[in-house]
């Protein structure tokens, strides 16, 4: 009997062929060593060399209480040694932990670890945790490509330069803060103030071939809320979502956001533009403040380790265009500024990594005013080279004549405004209601880039 009559004889041939290659690649002997020490979430583990960053697998107890032969285990990471003690962090939590549990490596000693994460197109509609396991009750992957989560970074010399305005569906963005496709966007916001909405909605409405979604330490409700009723069945077609909610490990929440980075950079170098979202920066930040803390790294910046402003450009930076030619990826990371403080050090350090920043207020949201975009403190570093001099003329005179509003709304609002003293002036009084209403949209209303354009001149243009 031939493959192509028996299609099950196929697959299960090629099962057993990745098998054998999996099973050639092990080590003929094995390594183990055992768990001295758990304090809060790092385990202390004694008898192992392996590098900081491999995965490793901790015996647990069977029914009869007993170490040896047991068939329960749990992963972990090395995230730091001292002398010859490693210091491991488990993937979840771990129940049945005992002192001298066996401690083995799955990795070959050089700092990669073996563990594998699927990727491709086979993903597109699915939703899976930061491990790259489903979770969306559908089948598993297990025919599925998988590769690791390092990838080489490209030479910035060789990236194709930010050249074409990518169209968001955001009629504020696309006129007033145009993003260039490969650009990096951060949203900067407060708790409750809609950036979530903003998400999905550019979720839907961007041009794009793929979008990556990655949840990141948000609430559980918040990934079926998003999925379900703000990205939506069309949204969610050309769609992979990576959930890491705050109730995981911190050690998986950071994997989570590198696992959704990785599955953009795949369909990236396969030559497609991608979308890349990233709820929240901020998380993943608080992620690894957990855990240099529990190792032992002293605080600096108002509580947040050295380590911590180490990992977000290593994680931003795999972001953006690929060769010329080639595809692209372009990403908006959610930064959480708490109390809405501008200045927290989170939001401070992502501005200055980040192609631009996005600001949502708390007033305008309070006021019903959505999305709640604060133009005044938002800025594209890209729009300059993505936009024709008239655009960006206009796009200046609407920044002009909403500032001298704004600036002036005491005195309007009081009735101490009198007009034909300032000509400028009357004409923002004037103009202010067509303002405000250009920067307002529904959550069910796409506005494309021309669309955008037009309404822009008849704003300011006329």
């Amino acid at each position: 009997m031939s493959d192509a009559t028996c299609p099950h004889l196929y697959r299960w041939r090629r099962a057993l062929h990745r098998t054998t290659q999996r099973v050639s690649q092990l080590p003929h002997y094995r390594t183990s060593g055992r768990v001295i020490r758990a304090t809060g979430m790092v385990i202390e583990v004694v008898g192992l060399r392996v590098a900081v960053g491999s995965a490793c697998r901790i015996e647990l107890p069977g029914a009869d209480g007993r170490l040896n032969d047991s068939d329960k285990h749990a992963e972990a990471e090395v995230v730091g040694f001292s002398d010859d003690k490693l210091f491991l962090m488990p993937l979840e939590e771990i129940s049945g932990l005992m002192p001298g549990a066996r401690v083995s490596p799955l990795s070959d000693g050089s700092g990669h670890s073996a563990r594998r994460f699927p990727v491709g197109d086979d993903l597109l509609g699915r939703v899976l945790d930061g491990n790259g396991n489903p979770l969306d009750d559908r089948e598993s992957f297990e025919d599925t490509p998988r590769a690791t989560l390092n990838a080489t970074p490209l030479n910035p010399l060789s990236r194709a330069p930010i050249e074409a305005q990518i169209d968001v569906g955001i009629r504020a963005i696309n006129a007033l803060l145009s993003v260039g496709r490969g650009q990096r966007m951060g949203l900067f916001a407060g708790s409750g103030v809609g950036k979530s909405v903003l998400l999905g909605m550019m979720a839907r409405y961007t041009q794009a071939d793929v979008i990556v979604v990655g949840l990141i330490g948000e609430r559980g409700r918040e990934v079926q809320d998003f999925i379900d009723n703000i990205l939506g069945p069309e949204g969610r077609r050309r769609a992979v979502v990576v959930a890491a909610p705050a109730d995981t490990s911190p050690l998986q929440r950071l994997q989570g956001a590198a696992y959704a980075t990785r599955l953009a950079e795949g369909f990236r170098d396969a030559g497609r533009n991608v979308l890349l979202i990233m709820d929240s920066l901020t998380r993943y930040a608080m992620a690894q403040r957990e855990i240099a803390l529990a190792i032992g790294e002293p605080p600096a910046t108002k509580g947040y380790p050295p380590s911590v402003f180490a990992k977000l450009p290593g994680l931003v930076e795999r972001a953006g265009n690929a060769e010329r030619g080639g595809g692209s990826i372009t990403a908006f990371y959610t930064v959480l500024t708490e109390g809405d403080d501008q200045q927290d050090p989170i939001a401070d350090s992502a501005r200055a990594i980040l192609d631009g920043h996005i600001v949502l207020s708390r007033t305008l949201a309070e006021a019903g005013h959505y999305p709640a975009i604060d133009i005044e403190a938002s800025i594209s570093r890209a729009m300059t080279a993505i936009n024709s001099v008239e655009q960006l003329q206009e796009a200046r005179n609407f920044k002009q004549l909403f500032s001298r509003y704004q600036r002036n709304r005491d005195l309007i609002s009081v009735g101490a405004y009198s007009p034909g003293h300032d000509p400028r002036l009357d004409e923002a009084v004037n103009r202010f209601p067509s303002l405000e209403r250009f920067l307002q949209q529904n959550i069910d209303e796409c506005a494309t880039l021309e669309a955008s354009r037009q309404a822009l001149h008849a704003v300011v243009g006329g």
